[in-house]
């Protein structure tokens, strides 16, 4: 039984990681290097991600530097993040390349905070499903006469407090991120 919880917990505090990894590409109107982190570059037929390639660093708050380690990946650089979802155009100097970001709009703050509630509503479904597992799992433990009738309510009423806890913590996230989005 206690193998079923223990595990749940474990996936359930992957999803939490997961949706940190989610919010951490999200622009926010300050520079992060996780801005590029999910930008691929076709580098000599291979797909490879910047931060493999070139040194990312963060000179000012607004001022993503990157640094390409060949010179030959100056090109390739600049295009993977042209075509990226960013919307931002890189200017390359020939040492460096520079990707400004603006302050972001009204309008703008508000997309991305939908988006967050996006990405926790789909951890939320997630955490969810990782109960259902748990508890058929436990389910099939009374079936196959490993665990009592009892045993069984108890486990399952822990696991729910146990789902409960995880979307608590999604929805401190999302509440954060937000405010962290809507600030100026």
């Amino acid at each position: 039984m206690n193998t079923v919880i223990d595990s749940g917990k474990n996936r359930m505090e992957g999803a939490l990681k997961n949706l940190e990894k989610d919010f951490s590409k999200l622009r926010t109107g300050r520079a992060s290097t996780a801005l590029v982190d999910s930008i691929i570059v076709d580098y000599y037929g291979t797909p490879t991600p910047i931060t493999q390639i070139a040194s990312v660093s963060i000179p000012d708050s607004r001022t993503v530097s990157i640094q390409p380690w060949d010179k030959g990946a100056f090109a390739l650089i600049d295009k993977a993040i042209m075509i990226s979802d960013l919307g931002i155009q890189p200017v390359n100097d020939g040492k460096t390349i520079r990707i400004s970001l603006p302050p972001l709009t009204e309008e703008r703050r508000k997309d991305l905070a939908k988006t967050a509630k996006k990405y926790t509503e789909d951890i939320k479904v997630a955490i969810r499903n990782i109960r259902r597992d748990m508890n058929e799992q436990l389910k099939k433990m009374n079936k196959d006469k490993e665990i009592t009738d009892d045993d069984l309510h108890a486990k399952n009423d822990e696991v729910q407090k146990i789902t409960d806890d995880f979307i608590k913590k999604s929805d401190k996230m999302v509440e954060a991120k937000e405010k962290e989005i809507m600030e100026i």
